[in-house]
Parts: C-alpha cells; sequence; structure tokens
C-alpha cells in the first residue's frame, strides 16, 4: 500500500509542509498517494481531484500533488481559479525541483519542498483572509492500489 512507502515522521512532514503552505494563502492544498496509475497521470489527477471534492472551494483554488510511487508518476493539477490567473507552464519549475529529489529517491522532500513551493505562488494570487477557513482536509489521502 501506498501509505507504506512513507514513515509517520515522513507523513508528519509532508502534512506540516502543508499546513505551512496554506499559512499565507487562502488555496488549498491536498496530497494524494497511490502505488499504480494505468492511465494517463494528468487524467487520472483530474479524476482524483473531482472524487476528493477539489472543485468545491469557493475561490476554485485547490492544488493536488497526486503521486503514483511504484509506476513512478506524478502530476501537480491546480483548479480553473488558479489556472485563470497564473501562465501555462505555471506548475514546471514546481516539478523539476520535485523531480531532482524524486531521483535520489527522497519522496518526502520532493513533496514537502514542492508543496512549500506551490504555497508561496499561491500566496501572491489568493493571499490569506482573516475570514479564510480551512477547506479541505491537510491530511494525505491514499489510493487502495
Amino acid at each position: 500500500m501506498a501509505k507504506d512507502a512513507f514513515t509517520e515522521e515522513e507523513k508528519k512532514q509532508i502534512v506540516d509542509a502543508i499546513k505551512e503552505a496554506e499559512k499565507n494563502t487562502s488555496g488549498e492544498i491536498q496530497v494524494h498517494l497511490e502505488n499504480h496509475c494505468k492511465e494517463d497521470v494528468m487524467d487520472h489527477a483530474a479524476y482524483i481531484f473531482k472524487t476528493l471534492k477539489m472543485h468545491k472551494t469557493e475561490l476554485r483554488n485547490g492544488v493536488l500533488f497526486y503521486m503514483a510511487i511504484k509506476d513512478h508518476k506524478f502530476a501537480i493539477l491546480g483548479d480553473a481559479g488558479i489556472n485563470n490567473k497564473v501562465p501555462e507552464n505555471f506548475w514546471d519549475d514546481i516539478k523539476e525541483h520535485m523531480l531532482s529529489h524524486f531521483k535520489n529517491g527522497d519522496l518526502t522532500a520532493g513533496l514537502s519542498e514542492g508543496i512549500k513551493m506551490a504555497g508561496e505562488q499561491l500566496a501572491a494570487h489568493f493571499p490569506y483572509q482573516k475570514d479564510d477557513e480551512n477547506e479541505l482536509p491537510d491530511e494525505i489521502s491514499f489510493g487502495k492500489n
């Protein structure tokens, strides 16, 4: 199972990165991990995005970090509210930074740093509001495979 790929401390580090990233933005970040992705990774990430109801945020500013661990696939998917405000290659620098960690076998650092980078970018377009509420859970979700 994908949840066994990370120690409890590593999972905590990833969740802490989500909480830290969301401190300065009204954007919502979720991480979903599976072992396998049998289809196009972006198509599957879009399916997971919908399954997690990430498209229901008020400002449509959810970001999904999806990873199929054993298949070595990952995707970052932002909702319409984000994609309407940012350039087309917005996620490329974050993906490249994450990939450099993944190639060294450090999935936790790759995810954590990518999440923090996304939070910094989101803060520029979706700053934290006093009445902001956490619309999506910060906990990692795991697929069944």
